[in-house]
């Protein structure tokens, strides 16, 4: 099982700015694999369902950014799920828009 998080902030004057595009993004992947992020529980909202074969939870923290963590360690708490098998979406300010990178620790560095 995956574990897909979407970082952001909850309240209505961060959506649609960059700095919610962890939302966004969890949003897009809900419709387009047809998953219902519909429960409320581990301080988040999220929804589980299947993609490219592979079970999948879609989560997006409703604790703000700095507080992500707490809902995220919930989640993967109860679920059991490997560290390898959380994939996390956020803002970065340091890259140009439209630009992914993939890093399997965390920091502040490019690699």
């Amino acid at each position: 099982m995956y574990l897909v998080v979407g970082l952001g902030n909850p309240e209505e004057d961060y959506s649609n700015t960059r700095h919610n595009m962890g939302f966004d993004t969890i949003n897009k992947i809900a419709k387009e694999y047809e998953i219902e992020i519909n429960k409320k529980k581990f301080k988040g909202l999220y929804g589980n369902g299947i993609i490219e074969e592979e079970k999948v939870i879609l989560l997006k923290p409703q604790t703000y950014m700095n507080l992500s963590g707490e809902s995220i360690k919930e989640i993967v708490d109860f679920y059991k799920i490997e560290k390898e098998k959380i994939i996390v979406i956020y803002d970065d300010m340091d890259i140009d828009i439209g630009t992914i990178k993939l890093r399997k620790k965390g920091g502040p560095r490019i690699t």
